[in-house]
């Protein structure tokens, strides 16, 4: 019994809980180890830990701004700001062609202007501002704006301004900088110093802008003149008038060149000026395009004759005549008035064999055109001579038309202009019924001569055009 119970004690010894086990107390060596070892995982792991939550709350937040922005019904829309309706502008186009060296003016060869508008609505209405600013005048390349030019912004204005090339002088010299006052600013002399052959598009442009620091409120949109090329000064010599003057040389006009096979031949047969020009383009048009032959084509006979019309007239009127007459015509040979025994009678409208017989005098004048007496204007009965394409128009509207007979002294017979009267001029004597628009008094041996008191026009190249009226 006493074996038995000693075997039960040792086996309950081994079921005793672990913890009533004494356990060994930590060293203090081992305390501090774990403390060093909590601090610098701590140490170690905060910023990976911060970097990886923050990212993931970026992420988060970007896919629910995305989210966010796709939706219609949520989108907001900032409101644009309008663009600036202020501009400016160059209100005239250059005289063109432009040299090197040479003044820059405007198609009226006055100074350039450079003015401020205000384009609302497609208009341009000029704008005064309360105080004046500073425009600056610069070149620009001449393929600039690629697209629209009423699109493009200060920067791009900007980087294709064009400097002078590298050991030149500036590129644009003169005036600069101006001021513009109640709207608008004068540009003095300002000329090139180089062409524009050595850039790609070979052609400039002339820009304004408003001085940096000028103006300090909306934008004020800069100014371009259209595209151009600068020639070398060395050209001028060559260079067209425009408008030509009678006194330049043949030459001077568009298509021909000088000491060119057109020039060489209208100089052979007298035409040595744009005076000489017209007044054979006007008498006698098939000669003078005989003259120049087959190498003068339609459409280069029309530039041609385009510019020469533009010609400067002036008030010099040249005088043919008689016993019994007296013809006045303008620089090139139209028929401007005629006198007959005493009795002014302005042209415009004569039948056609009075026509021929009016136009045998004017040939006549012509012929002799260094014999005829020059004069200043005549009366004021006479409209002055229009200029450039209105020279069509150089004698309309000048009164209103009232008609005279000859039934008094303005009765032609075979002997009324010394004794030339064609043989077209035996006209048919039968007596003719006084309409409302004509008076014709027939006469044995007579012509009837049907004057008109207007002036009118004709095209210079008209094999009549030296009857006004015609």
């Amino acid at each position: 019994m006493a074996g038995k119970r000693l075997l039960n004690e040792s086996c309950s010894d081994t079921d005793e809980p672990k913890e009533k086990r004494m356990r060994p107390k930590p060293s203090f060596a081992s305390v501090i180890g774990q403390a060093v070892m909590v601090n610098y995982l701590y140490t170690a792991l905060e910023p990976v830990l911060r970097k990886v939550v923050n990212e993931e709350v970026e992420r988060s937040i970007g896919d629910r701004l995305r989210s966010f922005t796709r939706s219609p019904s949520l989108r907001i829309q900032a409101a644009e700001p309008e663009p600036s309706t202020l501009r400016l502008i160059f209100p005239k186009a250059l005289s063109l062609p432009i040299f090197s060296g040479s003044k820059i003016v405007d198609e009226e060869s006055n100074q350039l202007q450079v003015a401020l508008v205000d384009t609302r609505g497609g208009q341009r209405a000029p704008v005064l501002l309360p105080n004046p600013i500073k425009v600056d005048i610069v070149v620009l390349d001449g393929d600039f704006p690629s697209g629209d030019r009423d699109n493009f912004t200060s920067e791009e204005f900007d980087r294709n301004i064009v400097r002078e090339r590298t050991g030149k002088r500036p590129l644009l010299t003169g005036e600069l900088s101006v001021t513009v006052r109640d709207g608008v600013a004068s540009i003095g002399d300002i000329e090139f110093t180089d062409n524009s052959s050595w850039i790609r598009s070979r052609k400039f442009q002339i820009g304004a802008k408003v001085a940096q620091g000028s103006f300090q409120g909306v934008r004020i949109r800069e100014a371009m003149t259209e595209a151009f090329v600068v020639k070398d000064h060395r050209g001028e010599l060559y260079k067209k008038h425009h408008p030509p003057m009678l006194g330049d040389e043949v030459w001077r006009l568009e298509k021909i060149g000088k000491d060119g096979a057109f020039h060489k031949k209208l100089a052979f047969e007298g035409v040595n000026t744009v005076q000489d020009f017209l007044k054979m383009s006007v008498v006698d048009p098939p000669k003078i395009r005989k003259i120049l032959g087959p190498g003068m084509s339609e459409k280069t006979w029309d530039i041609t004759i385009k510019h020469a019309k533009t010609c400067v007239m002036g008030n010099k009127y040249y005088v043919f005549q008689g016993t019994n007459y007296r013809i006045f015509l303008n620089p090139i040979c139209q028929l401007v008035r005629a006198e007959i025994n005493g009795t002014t009678y302005p042209i415009q409208t004569l039948s056609s064999i009075n026509r021929s017989y009016v136009e045998d005098l004017v040939r006549q004048a012509y012929v002799n055109w260094s014999s005829l007496e020059e004069i200043e204007g005549i009366s004021n009965e006479i409209g002055l001579l229009t200029q450039g394409e209105d020279m069509l128009d150089q004698y309309r509207n000048q009164q209103n038309a009232t008609m005279r007979s000859f039934e008094q002294n303005a009765y032609l017979t075979h002997d009324s202009f010394e004794g030339y009267v064609p043989n077209e001029m035996q006209a048919d004597c039968s007596r003719s019924q006084i309409s409302q628009n004509y008076f014709n008094t027939p006469n044995e041996n007579g012509i009837r001569l049907n004057l008109l008191e207007s002036n009118s026009d004709d095209d210079l190249t008209s094999p009549k055009s030296f009857i006004s009226g015609g």
